[in-house]
């Protein structure tokens, strides 16, 4: 018994461990953050740094001003949401309710492989095929623009909210399903007004974390999104979201000068509102968790 017990107090110990250094990477890597972006607050204005228009670091003294850029990353995570959400939802739904099994083998695996797919493969291909097509068919001065980011991002977006939302809906008990069928409801009935309310706390989950994953996303909209620091007034206008400015600027800025603090302080933005996305993702499964049997 001695031994036994040995052993399990070193596989909690070991356990443990892996899961605090894990704490502990993030710990170090959010105190790096706000260490490096925060010095540009000491003589630089939080307020114009958030709702400034102009973004000019080279400048002197340079304009940090980031609306424009927060304007761009809000615009493209909300376009690319309304196009993956149902999307997505809606082929984990046909795959968990509708789906022959080997129509299902056949489809699962390619949304998987899209997930797969690198960032900088989808980039490319928003800049040599869509591109062209958009600015052909809408008769604009460039196809890289708002529109295309989110139609790429939206693309990438879609296996993360599909794959949440289906284990979400496999989650949801057997029984209600059949009970539903025995009271005379139909299968979507059943899918409707029992299903997905049931799963609507693993579905919100999903959603949110799609939009994480949007919001924070940096080389499609570095390659695709135009790279213009401008606020957006149409769908075909091209614009520059935070990561995207992080990304093409980084190499760029003196090391420790207020452009190097500045580029820091966007992330610790974008920190925040990633943070904001998984505090609503949290608050949406608790407050649609459901009890009992359909307790997911």
């Amino acid at each position: 018994m001695r031994r036994a017990d040995l052993k399990e107090k070193i596989v909690q110990y070991g356990l443990t461990g892996v899961a605090g250094s894990s704490l502990l990477a993030l710990a170090g890597i959010v105190f790096f953050l706000f260490m490096e972006g925060l010095p540009l607050f000491s003589h630089y204005s939080v307020f114009d740094f958030l709702f400034g228009t102009l973004w000019y670091p080279t400048e002197e003294p340079g304009l940090f001003g980031i609306f424009p850029l927060l304007a761009a990353s809000l615009a493209v995570t909300a376009v690319s949401s309304l196009l993956a959400v149902p999307l997505g939802v809606l082929t984990a739904v046909y795959l968990t309710e509708i789906a022959h099994p080997g129509v299902r083998r056949i489809i699962k695996p390619f949304v998987e492989l899209l997930a797969a797919l690198p960032s900088v493969v989808l980039g490319f291909l928003g800049m040599v095929v869509l591109a062209p097509f958009i600015q052909e068919a809408f008769g604009v001065a460039t196809g890289l623009n708002l529109l295309n980011a989110s139609l790429v991002l939206a693309l990438m977006s879609v296996p993360t909210i599909c794959s949440v939302s289906e284990d979400a809906l496999y989650s949801v008990p057997r029984d209600l399903r059949e009970a539903s069928l025995a009271l005379g409801a139909t299968r979507w009935q059943t899918t409707v007004r029992v299903v997905i309310p049931a799963a609507l706390s693993g579905i919100g989950t999903a959603v949110m974390l799609g939009m994480s994953r949007a919001i924070g996303e940096t080389m499609v909209v570095l390659m695709v999104a135009g790279g213009a620091g401008l606020i957006p007034t149409s769908l075909l206008d091209p614009v520059r979201p935070m990561p995207a400015s992080i990304a093409a600027e980084m190499a760029e800025a003196p090391f420790r000068s207020d452009h190097y603090h500045a580029l820091f302080a966007i992330g610790i933005v974008l920190f925040f509102l990633t943070l904001a996305f998984n505090l609503a993702a949290g608050h949406i499964a608790e407050k649609h968790r459901q009890a009992g049997s359909s307790s997911l």
